[in-house]
């Protein structure tokens, strides 16, 4: 499907003015009932959680190696591009929240204000200085595999953009691009064992990202290294331990996302049979029983709202598994009935209301809602109301949790 290309113009906007626009944006977020309307009310709370923490500095959590005392600076300044949303992964992914969209999205209110905060970060002065920061001693590991990975989900994304502003960003981006990539190349020939870990460093998910980036760019060597590397780690797995499932602070998981990699390497049949071996677990008829949710006891503790995440990564796991299979699967329903279960619970919990969540699951349910791991993006003016009614808000949920803070009612969510 062709997207909308943006007639909107390049903007130079003062950050007073973007101030401005956000407020407005995140106190006129009510969702009306018009199906148009309801994904564009839906896209605009996403975007609302991006637009307030990408130039928000603190509170931050930076990995950064310190050579001497002029190594010491805050965050602003040791990477003028992604020190906002408390992490620098976080920061890349909500840029690509933003970016995605604003792709999708061309002529919503909220496209203003994303546009400017994107020209603001994207800068060949910030991007100059972003480089440098990479490129400093003791900074090789920066980030791997998961930051860099989104990283060239975010190029990804602005590499399809048919957009001249966006072509800007892709080309101010590029030397980023480039060092994230040569990274993945230089460090799989040397990785001996796969990262089985419910976490950042976890390769299956970053390999998947990695392999969308390069099939997008025709980065053909790239296809085979993570084509090779993932047959080579994962080929012979059997009976993954779902059981032991999820682990206590996990946001993807090990064994849902080693099948969602392996269904872009193998072709249908092929992966049929992977993942008979693989998962014997699937049930063939249509329950979810198989895979319950991620339960989250506080979600105020930034560790434990981790399995809030693990609720939208496997949701759109599923559906690629599923997407994998030959069409007459017998496992497609359970696959379904999973999706439909941790899909509802993964986007009641985007809300905004704790900061530990607010800054990262807005990325987790954009990627979800607007199914970019099958690389087919919706466009807003032609999809059902399937994404948007699951982001609904109650009046009262409004009333107590004002803006984008308002959790979806239960009779929207199927």
């Amino acid at each position: 499907m062709l997207l909308q290309k943006s007639e909107t113009p390049k903007r130079d906007l003062a950050p007073s003015r973007i101030l401005i626009m956000l407020c407005l944006i995140l106190s006129t977020s009510v969702i009306s009932t018009g199906a148009t309307e309801l994904d564009e009310k839906a896209a605009t709370r996403l975007a609302a959680l991006a637009l307030k923490c990408v130039h928000q500095e603190y509170p931050n959590k930076i990995g950064h190696v310190l050579s001497s005392d002029e190594d010491v600076h805050p965050p602003r300044e040791l990477t003028p591009t992604f020190y906002g949303c408390f992490d620098w992964h976080s920061s890349v992914h909500g840029h690509w929240l933003l970016a995605r969209l604003s792709r999708l999205y061309p002529d919503a209110e909220f496209a203003v204000a994303a546009r400017a905060a994107l020209e603001t970060s994207f800068s060949a002065e910030n991007i100059t200085a972003e480089t440098r920061y990479l490129e400093g001693p003791g900074r090789e590991t920066y980030e791997r595999p998961y930051g860099l990975a989104w990283l060239l989900c975010l190029a990804d994304e602005l590499h399809s953009w048919p957009d001249e502003q966006a072509q800007a960003w892709s080309t101010n981006l590029a030397p980023l691009e480039s060092i994230a990539a040569h990274r993945f190349k230089t460090w799989l020939p040397k990785l001996h064992y796969p990262i089985r870990t419910g976490e950042h460093s976890q390769t299956a998910f970053a390999f998947g990202l990695v392999f969308d980036w390069a099939e997008t760019v025709g980065d053909t060597g790239m296809v085979e290294l993570i084509d090779s590397k993932a047959r080579e780690f994962y080929l012979d797995d059997i009976t993954c331990p779902l059981n032991y499932e999820p682990s206590g602070q996990d946001f993807l998981s090990p064994c849902i996302a080693e099948a969602d990699l392996m269904r872009r390497v193998l072709e249908p049949e092929a992966f049929a049979h992977w993942l008979t071996l693989f998962l014997p677990q699937i049930p063939h008829n249509p329950t979810s029983d198989w895979l319950p949710i991620g339960v989250v006891t506080d979600r105020s503790d930034g560790k434990l709202a981790h399995l809030d995440g693990l609720n939208l990564s496997r949701a759109w796991m599923l559906e690629g598994i599923a997407d994998g299979l030959p069409e007459n699967d017998p496992r497609r329903s359970a696959l379904q009935a999973a999706t439909e279960v941790h899909r509802t619970s993964g986007l009641a919990s985007v809300t905004g209301e704790h900061y530990e969540g607010g800054h990262w699951l807005g990325s987790f349910a954009t990627y979800l809602v607007t199914s970019k791991g099958l690389q087919k993006p919706l466009n807003h003016q032609e999809n059902s109301t399937e994404p948007a009614s699951r982001l609904q808000e109650t009046d009262q949920e409004r009333e107590n949790q004002p803006g984008v803070t308002g959790l979806p009612s239960e009779k929207n969510t199927r």
